[in-house]
């Protein structure tokens, strides 16, 4: 199915454009009229997945590149892909696992992939290890 819109983004994986992702792509959906708690899941869901971007994705070989396209379908369903190049992601199952975080410094909750499937429709994460992290998020706005 063709989307109505779509939108393209790369930035740094800087901690200080997570702000910015999640702002992006909330403009982007506001044409929809999303209601304020729709609007909401999507910022946190974004924020979760390019908060691993940036955490886990380039670790100590410094900053990376994050892209994200967004599109909007008919039916007012919201698509959005976050994607890197990173160190990727030996099990995805485990990854996915709450309370899971390849952190090992215990400063993580490992509640990243929780949080987007709690506040989505739909994740789905591909990885290659060495070769970077895909996820897809979907939202169904509701009709306004």
């Amino acid at each position: 199915m063709k989307p109505l819109n779509e939108m393209k983004l790369t930035f740094d994986s800087r901690s200080s454009n997570e702000a910015f992702a999640r702002t992006a792509v909330a403009a982007f959906a506001a044409p929809l009229d999303p209601l304020m708690d729709e609007l909401c899941d999507i910022k946190t869901a974004v924020s979760e997945a390019v908060t691993n971007c940036i955490v886990h994705a380039y670790g100590e070989s410094g900053i990376g590149k994050i892209h994200i396209t967004a599109r909007i379908y008919p039916s007012r369903r919201l698509w959005i892909k976050i994607r890197d190049s990173g160190c990727g992601i030996e099990d995805i199952k485990q990854a996915m696992q709450p309370a899971y975080s390849g952190d090992q410094s215990g400063e993580r909750a490992g509640l990243g992939f929780s949080i987007m499937c709690s506040f989505t429709d739909r994740v789905r994460v591909s990885s290659r290890p060495g070769q970077g992290t895909t996820v897809i998020l979907e939202k169904i706005l509701s009709e306004r």
